[in-house]
């Protein structure tokens, strides 16, 4: 049974995983970034700097794991990353590597009953090991074409998935440069590798537009539709004839009788605090990493958006946040758990999609009609994108219009023939797995082909004049870096001009750090958790 790496842009601390490596050095020192996954009863001392903790390594250990935590919580393990003997080049690389290979050893020892939120594979994070305090900040192209082949000996060898997590763009840009020279990286059948291809292609284009369903939140532990509508009968103190009555209703009927019996406040309260900010899945990362500027998704919870702010991404949404040119934005077509009142769940509410939320079925409309829209973790079965598909079919059969493409993509978990035909008009449905594959393998497999998608989305020029990544350089790279080093050296500090602001745009892109004010944090230095910030500007 093998794992899979993915290397994903998120922040190590709010993704969804079972195990996370965490950098040290021998005095069991780590950076202030990680101290809330740390349990109380271990650190010792703590400044803005840094924080000890009172444990202790054996004799040439490198890898320790932290005790404490609720059962069922993910492992948290240190690494020593830091070499006392200050080993030079190859022989450093070499040393950090293996601190790696080590780590992934001592966390296949641990017994996991159960991967979280019922994952086929346990998933284990870790950053770019050494990038810190470790001394290979300097050598980051050079770390990441040693350390991905260890990380999937490990995953081969072990058989848990493994997370490459990176946060600056330089870093995911690299590191996707380095894996789409090693085609073996993805193992995936022929068609769903092409699909990716064509995907990631449609995406550098600037043709993609994703639409995010509940089944990418469900990875998160969040509930789905019938779970959610079973939690809130929970709460009623209906009998069970009733109970079982609601479960025969369809589901907006069933919703409009919850909310009769518990009261619009208290589903609105019930429905802000179970979809208000957590922890994101893979997923979630892995879409927000795609090179797209729309969103869309029925989802009442915030994954996307913190999933992308902490990559540097901010997301307006939509209708909550004015769209602004060129500021990516996430449509929620079914309310925000941080506006209670826009809440979608009821049959009445849904009806009200021809009135007040018309202009949000407009939104969708005009991405069916100018980009290919990606859908994933949606079964197609909600009113509301049936009703849209319906006017958008309408609109491009009408007489003397051309024969149009198919608008979108549909991933789906396994094959179901009967609802792929019913689609086939409006966009190709592609299962990951035969009918008869367990969910959370085919969910697996999915996240697998996201992880293709991001990689050959990801353009290959980001790290171009970020120095850690020199050494990846062609000598043609080399002579254009320099070449645009010189123009980087002229752009004007605090300048307003439109032309100097385009041009400092590209420098950015293209791994640019003196034109980097106001991007993401430094992929060394994660920075606080957004939970509050990011409520209080919805809810401004």
């Amino acid at each position: 049974m093998t794992g899979h790496v993915f290397v994903v842009g998120a922040d190590l601390r709010r993704l969804v995983c079972d195990d996370v490596l965490v950098p040290t050095d021998r005095s069991l020192r780590v950076t202030s970034e990680w101290r809330h996954l740390l349990p109380d009863d271990v650190v010792t001392s703590e400044d803005p700097d840094g924080v000890c903790l009172g444990l202790a390594w054996r004799d040439g250990e490198r890898v320790l794991r932290v005790p404490g935590g609720r059962a069922g919580e993910r492992g948290l393990w240190l690494v020593d990353t830091v070499d006392e003997q200050q080993r030079d080049g190859e022989d450093a690389l070499r040393w950090l590597v293996d601190g790696a290979r080590l780590a992934l050893t001592a966390v296949a020892r641990r017994e996991v009953s159960a991967p979280v939120h019922g994952r086929a594979r346990r998933l284990v994070a870790l950053p770019a090991l050494g990038t810190g305090w470790g001394g290979a900040a300097g050598q980051r192209g050079t770390l990441l074409q040693r350390l991905l082949p260890v990380l999937r000996e490990g995953a081969a060898e072990h058989g848990f998935d493994v997370a490459l997590v990176l946060r600056g763009p330089s870093d995911l840009a690299a590191a996707q440069r380095v894996r789409r020279a090693e085609p073996d990286s993805w193992d995936l059948p022929e068609h769903l590798a092409e699909l990716a291809a064509d995907l990631g292609e449609r995406a550098r284009r600037g043709q993609l537009a994703a639409f995010v369903g509940a089944g990418v939140s469900a990875a998160a532990g969040l509930p789905t539709w019938e779970q959610l509508l079973d939690e809130l009968a929970g709460r009623t103190g209906l009998d069970d004839g009733l109970r079982a009555g609601l479960a025969r209703l369809p589901a907006q009927d069933a919703a409009a009788l919850l909310a009769r019996e518990l009261g619009r406040e208290e589903l609105e309260r019930y429905v802000q605090e179970r979809f208000g900010p957590g922890q994101y899945a893979l997923a979630h990362a892995l879409i927000a990493d795609l090179p797209v500027q729309e969103f869309v998704t029925t989802n009442y919870d915030p994954l996307v958006e913190l999933a992308a702010a902490d990559i540097g991404r901010d997301l307006a949404v939509l209708p909550f946040d004015e769209a602004e040119p060129g500021r990516p934005w996430l449509l929620k077509l079914h309310g925000d758990a941080a506006h209670p009142a826009s809440i979608v769940l009821t049959r009445e509410e849904y009806l009200q999609f021809g009135d007040s939320r018309a202009a949000l079925a407009g939104v969708l409309h005009s991405l069916l009609l100018t980009r290919h829209v990606l859908f994933v973790g949606t079964s197609m079965q909600d009113d509301d994108l049936i009703r849209i598909a319906h006017q958008v079919r309408s609109a491009v059969q009408a007489p003397g219009a051309a024969p149009r493409r198919r608008s979108g993509t549909v991933l789906t978990l396994t094959d179901d023939p009967a609802r792929a035909r019913l689609w086939e008009r409006d966009v190709q449905t592609v299962a990951m797995a035969p009918a008869d594959t367990p969910p959370a393998e085919a969910a697996r497999l999915l996240e697998v082909l996201l992880d293709c998608l991001c990689c050959l989305s990801t353009p290959p020029t980001g790290y171009l004049l970020d120095p850690a990544y020199r050494g990846m350089l062609s000598g043609e790279e080399r002579a254009l870096a320099a070449a645009l080093q010189q123009v980087e050296g002229a752009v004007p500090e605090g300048a307003t001009s439109s032309a100097v602001g385009e041009v400092a745009a590209l420098l950015r892109r293209l791994g640019s750090r003196r034109t980097a004010a106001g991007g993401p944090p430094p992929p060394d230095e994660a920075s606080a958790p957004r939970d509050d910030r990011l409520q209080q500007q919805r809810a401004g």
